[in-house]
């Protein structure tokens, strides 16, 4: 232990601990903008500045390590002119656009601007940037950026992707694509990570709310008719926006809202989870019933952000992902075909909306031969984020805890709770294990017991591995949630050092409820505490199995025949390979990762 004097007081702490760990253990609120623990503590925003004893300059407390007798002083007046200077000098070139910001009310410049009482600003227009305005699902308005380079560090040492770079020089000095690229032809999977975790709205995921919204939007037309699904993780998180507890703000409740809104039919993506489930766990057994004819392991294919992925940095591993589509997409695909057909409405009539805990689902929706049901339109027109959605309740002016609770529609509307943990890291193994549990064996396992080995949130280690022996077949299975886990996993893969059959990956740290479309929190990391809303909406749910769907029993009675037959693969399968992602700079260079 290192002892020191914070104001001072005698404090204890442990050696090694940094001067803004060692006040905030004391309840001293030190603001930071730039730094990330563990992640970006590079000291760039020079906000976190205290007075140490006996030194005529002032330190960050961000990268300060304490030592035996140190005396800091964290409010002096020398310390709050420095960092109202320090602030001033970044809101100067900052576009204060507040009232129109995405931002505006989460903004961490925002909130600390008010802490230390800054009610103005000069801004200099000739240093402001022009915007990235790219088609692309992640979009960059340099006239925001403070250079704070989270960004960077995020994408470097979380996503292993290196798409964002300091570019340009002196005050000139800002973010940028890295290599002189642009976003659209870099090798950017769209996890939106980056946007998550930029604190003044720089960088943002695209908005599509205006497709929906206005005299001229979908909801308006009378002549279309529009459906909404809502994914598994948008339930675990959407009440943050309204300051509402998951289980106010549940499902019921974001049903009613999205009818309030004016959708024609409210159903749930948990329905096609299921419907994955039994497509994908049907490809998995066919495989291993003749695993010499195929490269193991197979990889889920739910998670567009790590399909892009393994496209650009391990080409030559495509054909061992599922061929399955998405939930996102195998909803489009019944949408255009089944339920156009119940409603006998033409599919180029329907407009299919999705409401995504993700930024990379956009991009999705745009793979040109992902799109089969219906000749001329795309399975899903419209990609909305978390956020998008709450945007878009708050500009109706629905008041949310007043809603009453209403159910899905049917027969797209009922979902598992197999299906329902989809959205967090190891729910889509799980998931699948129940079900070739069943086919293998004739029973149902315990649904809370055989395969918790899978849960992959509360691991410290890159990924999480189980073996398990059903009915004399040994299966060898990996969860990993970020594309850094991601890529360690596929790198002791090749090496040999280690073997799998069926992978589970999701580009997202913590999976889904940790997506780059949830709602943001400054330095607050949600998904483990999301995740376990939707281990409790399976739990509490009646069926706990995806075979046990029966409006997937009946999709397949009346439509598709059997998982994997000739419907399903034209509706519900894809081939990866049919579409094109920039390739790395470096294939899988260790100098660069």
């Amino acid at each position: 232990m290192v002892t020191l004097h914070i104001n001072d007081k005698e404090v204890q702490v442990a050696e090694g601990t940094t001067v803004l760990e060692a006040c905030r253990a004391v309840g001293l609120n030190i603001p930071t903008l730039c730094y990330l623990k563990g992640i970006n503590e590079i000291a760039a925003c020079r906000v976190c500045v205290v007075e140490l004893k006996g030194e005529n300059h002032l330190i960050t407390a961000c990268n300060t390590v304490v030592y035996d007798g140190m005396e800091i002083y964290t409010n002096t007046p020398k310390v709050q002119e420095a960092r109202r200077v320090n602030v001033e000098l970044l809101m100067s070139q900052h576009r204060t656009n507040c009232p129109t910001c995405g931002s505006n009310g989460v903004c961490q410049l925002q909130k600390v601007a008010s802490s230390l009482n800054i009610n103005e600003t000069i801004n200099y227009p000739h240093f402001f940037r022009k915007s990235l305005m790219e088609d692309f699902p992640i979009q960059r308005d340099d006239s925001k950026c403070i250079r704070c380079y989270r960004c960077v560090s995020v994408c470097e040492k979380v996503q292993t992707l290196g798409i964002w770079d300091m570019v340009g020089t002196g005050a000139r000095t800002t973010v940028g694509v890295s290599e002189g690229r642009t976003i659209s032809a870099s090798d950017c999977v769209a996890c939106g990570q980056c946007v998550t975790h930029c604190p003044v709205n720089a960088l943002r995921v695209r908005d599509d709310t205006k497709l929906l919204s206005g005299l001229r939007g979908a909801l308006n037309n009378p002549k279309k008719v529009v459906v909404v699904q809502t994914a598994p993780a948008v339930r675990a998180a959407w009440g943050e926006a309204f300051g509402l507890s998951p289980e106010v703000a549940n499902e019921k409740r974001m049903a009613a809202a999205l009818r309030a809104i004016g959708f024609d039919y409210v159903f749930d993506t948990n329905f096609t989870a299921d419907l994955t489930i039994m497509e994908e766990g049907t490809e998995f057994l066919n495989r291993m019933q003749h695993p010499e004819d195929h490269k193991w392991p197979m990889f889920t294919s739910c998670c567009p952000g790590w399909v892009r992925f393994l496209k650009s940095q391990y080409p030559d591993m495509v054909s061992q992902l599922s061929t399955a589509k998405s939930p996102q997409q195998m909803f489009g695909a019944v949408t255009k075909s089944y339920f156009a057909q119940k409603i006998g409405v033409d599919p180029k009539d329907i407009v299919c909306v999705s409401v995504m805990p993700c930024s990379a689902k956009k991009a999705e929706t745009e793979i040109p031969n992902i799109n089969d049901a219906a000749e001329g339109c795309k399975d899903v027109d419209i990609a909305l984020t978390t956020r998008e959605m709450c945007r878009m309740i708050k500009a109706a002016l629905i008041d949310v805890e007043a809603l009453p609770e209403e159910e899905f529609d049917s027969p797209l509307g009922t979902g598992t709770g197999a299906a329902v943990i989809f959205g967090t890291t190891g729910g889509v193994m799980e998931a699948a294990l129940r079900t070739c549990y069943k086919v293998l064996t004739g029973e149902n396992p315990s649904a809370d017991e055989t395969f918790k080995a899978v849960r992959a949130l509360a691991s410290d280690k890159p990924w999480v591995e189980a073996t398990y022996n059903v009915n004399g077949i040994e299966v060898k299975t990996a969860v990993v949630n970020s594309l850094g886990n991601a890529r360690k996993l596929i790198r002791a893969v090749r090496s040999g050092e280690a073997f799998y059959h069926f992978v589970e990956v999701m580009a997202c740290p913590g999976g889904c409820v940790g997506g780059g479309g949830q709602p943001i929190h400054y330095n607050e990391e949600r998904a483990a505490d999301r995740g376990k809303v939707l281990y409790r909406y399976d739990a509490n749910n009646t069926m706990r199995f995806s075979h046990e769907n029966p409006e997937v029993q009946a999709l397949y009675t009346e439509y598709l025949g059997e998982p994997c037959g000739h419907m399903s693969h034209k509706l519900l399968h894809t081939d990866h390979t049919g579409w094109q992602m920039p390739p790395a700079k470096k294939y899988d260079s260790d100098v660069k990762h």
